[in-house]
């Protein structure tokens, strides 16, 4: 995988703030996450302003590791929002290189599996975002999921398995997350409940088809599954967003559901694009 680490630094200089409607008590420094206590290897950067509103978990593709994402994370410079990068659980079998994957994806004879099981990859994250809530002192409704191909995928599954298992919940802090991109990462569920995840997505993908395009029918899975679906579709090239162009449709996306604490603490401010 290309990790395409290339930041969005015009864009983000332009972000600014307006007021929210509520404000909110939690922490301004989060406690870092534990290593042990994460079912899988991270890397962590908290906010480079000092105050933890926002948590962005990056989710890498398939044959890469948690490391070009994390530096990602960090580049992209979004206003009060610490990071989280994750590494796959599992090695691509037969490869001496650091190459993961976040599910079995190949047979016995290195061939892509016509229907891999995500289950394992969304317990992992599952487990990752109750002790971010549990003990880190976090809300669902300020973590945010970025992944890529495979690692989108995750994402989007989490986020369903998420909503399917506290949409009755009484806990704000197990509210939905608040947002999730997915860069050319496809459903591998059709989802089939008549509550949909409120969670808004984000799908960016390329055309015509590639290796970083998405089947016909990813689009229909996603709105199946989620009330609000957007999607990014940009002409050519491969890979995650490049360009200052390309960023900055993931930029606005952000920009709507960031959250930004006010100096002192006295309020929580909506993050704004200036463009």
């Amino acid at each position: 995988m290309d990790p395409a680490t290339t930041a969005p630094d015009d864009a983000a200089k332009e972000i600014a703030v307006r007021p929210a409607a509520q404000a909110d008590e939690s922490l301004k420094v989060k406690p870092r996450p534990k290593s042990g206590e994460i079912p899988l290897e991270f890397t962590y950067f908290p906010s480079d302003d000092g105050t933890d509103e926002n948590l962005l978990i990056l989710l890498h593709g398939l044959g890469d590791t948690h490391v070009p994402f994390a530096k990602l994370g960090k580049s992209l410079k979004l206003p009060q929002t610490a990071t989280l990068a994750l590494r796959a659980p599992e090695q691509i079998p037969y490869l001496d290189e650091q190459a993961f994957q976040w599910y079995p994806s190949f047979d016995d004879l290195g061939e892509f599996l016509q229907n891999p099981n995500p289950t394992s990859a969304v317990d992992a994250l599952v487990r990752t975002l109750e002790y971010l809530i549990d003990k880190c002192s976090w809300s669902a409704n300020r973590i945010h999921l970025l992944g890529f191909a495979q690692g989108g995928t995750v994402a989007a599954e989490t986020g369903l398995r998420w909503w399917s298992r506290h949409r009755s919940t009484s806990q704000s802090s197990k509210s939905p997350l608040a947002t999730i991109v997915t860069i050319s990462g496809a459903l591998l569920s059709y989802p089939t409940t008549a509550s949909k995840c409120p969670t808004p997505v984000l799908v960016f993908h390329r055309q015509p088809s590639g290796s970083s395009g998405l089947p016909a029918t990813a689009l229909a899975a996603f709105r199946k599954g989620y009330t609000d679906v957007r999607e990014v579709k940009v002409a050519g090239g491969e890979g995650m967003p490049r360009s200052r162009d390309e960023w900055e449709n993931v930029m606005r996306f952000w920009s709507d559901r960031l959250s930004r604490r006010a100096p002192g603490g006295s309020g929580l401010y909506e993050v704004l694009t200036g463009v």
